[in-house]
């Protein structure tokens, strides 16, 4: 199986700070993140009206592209914040914004800004594709509810750049168009504030009163979407961009579901071996955080397999266990000084440190208490330990850890 011939689509990560750049710089071509308005992802606060034009020019800095989500619905009171966001957006020369609701699309072709939609728009045909192509969007996000075979129907009928997702997190609902949480908790998901009832343990009880046994009771949470061992076929069809979602995820997930889609896709160019690269870098994948996987409608109609209703939230195969924190480092020692409020750590394991700039993983190599060289150090104690790029004070250090609820 060789894609030589084949253009590599363009791979693309959520991220949500200067951290989650870092841990994803050098295996995605771009980038897309919310500011802390006018998303769906209402928690990711760290970027700014104020900051974006900074954070915009560290992204291009690195060789990549920006581009500034703005996909929740607009209503009247949200005009002149979207009037606001828009300016910014032009002036911070992102390379596109994605949005779906017309005054966002109209705000931003204004403003000459170049457009994704958004799979809020639940683009499912060719007309919906041309009907935006025509408005002059540059790029589809298509619905993670189409098949390959309708994909494919609509790459052959169109010239604008198409976009899917390969990996994250799958809605309950159309396109994430859901309702549960307002009706139930008066947080909207169309406003960036979900809940996730979704992923909410519940009952099935039938009409007599009798609960319905399922083995299982998280009845609506879906499984994460997958398709790190089916790209062949995505590339084939012709798709310009993958992305990956995870905007509110960790660094230490962002670097590793980017690195692993990026080697997959380095593997088209190779015969040898495809199948069982794939395998290796799926099993990479169930290492951090995740539902269960399966491959959403690609190829066919949703079933009750792609459900995980007998576990809860977190399926990877490893748990980070937060066990200190940074107090100094020391530049030409390449050294942190970390104190060990919560844990213990020994030679061999892996640590993660991260912070809202800092994202590091790597084995402990070294462990200093009071100048003397040790094998453990204890919960409590203060110790150096090497470690391999600048971390800062107040850093969080974890330790990694087999998870007993794994069940991939």
């Amino acid at each position: 199986m060789n894609h030589s011939n084949f253009q590599i689509p363009e791979l693309v990560a959520g991220i949500r700070n200067i951290a989650t750049l870092n841990a994803c710089k050098d295996y995605v071509e771009a980038v897309y993140f919310s500011l802390d308005s006018l998303s769906l992802r209402a928690r990711a606060k760290d970027i700014t009206k104020k900051s974006l034009p900074e954070f915009v020019q560290l992204i291009h800095e690195n060789d990549l592209k920006a581009y500034l989500t703005i996909n929740s619905v607009i209503y009247p009171q949200d005009m002149e914040e979207l009037n606001n966001v828009m300016d910014i957006a032009k002036s911070s020369e992102v390379d596109a914004v994605i949005c779906w609701d017309p005054a966002a699309i109209i705000k931003a072709l204004d403003n000459d800004l170049k457009v994704h939609i958004s799979t809020q728009a639940n683009v499912s045909n060719i007309e919906s594709v041309e009907f935006y192509h025509s408005l002059g969007a540059e790029r589809v996000v298509l619905a993670r509810e189409l098949s390959l075979d309708n994909i494919n129907d609509i790459r052959k009928q169109t010239t604008i750049e198409l976009e899917v997702f390969v990996h994250g997190a799958m809605c309950q609902s159309i396109s994430g168009r859901c309702y549960l949480s307002s009706h139930l908790l008066g947080k909207s998901a169309n406003c960036g504030e979900c809940t996730q009832p979704c992923r909410w343990k519940w009952s099935l009880v039938s009409d007599d009163g009798t609960v319905i046994d399922l083995n299982g009771n998280y009845l609506l949470s879906a499984k994460d979407l997958c398709m790190i061992e089916h790209l062949s076929e995505l590339v084939d069809i012709g798709i310009d961009a993958f992305k990956i979602e995870g905007r509110l995820r960790d660094s230490r997930y962002i670097s590793k579901v980017a690195s692993s889609y990026s080697r997959a896709l380095s593997y088209l160019n190779y015969d040898d071996d495809y199948s069982i690269n794939l395998s290796l870098l799926k099993d990479e994948l169930s290492s951090v955080y995740n539902r269960g996987f399966s491959t959403g409608y690609y190829f066919g109609n949703s079933s009750k397999h792609n459900f995980m209703i007998e576990h809860d939230m977190n399926a990877s195969t490893t748990k980070k266990k937060a066990i200190g924190i940074v107090t100094n480092y020391y530049n030409k020692q390449g050294a942190a000084l970390i104190h060990l409020q919560q844990g213990s750590i020994s030679l061999g394991d892996v640590m993660v440190i991260e912070g809202k700039t800092t994202f590091l993983e790597q084995t402990v190599n070294s462990i200093v208490i009071d100048g003397v060289f040790v094998e453990h150090a204890a919960k409590s104690n203060e110790v150096g330990i090497k470690v391999d790029q600048k971390v800062r004070k107040n850093d969080i250090v974890f330790k990694l850890e087999q998870n007993q609820k794994s069940f991939n």
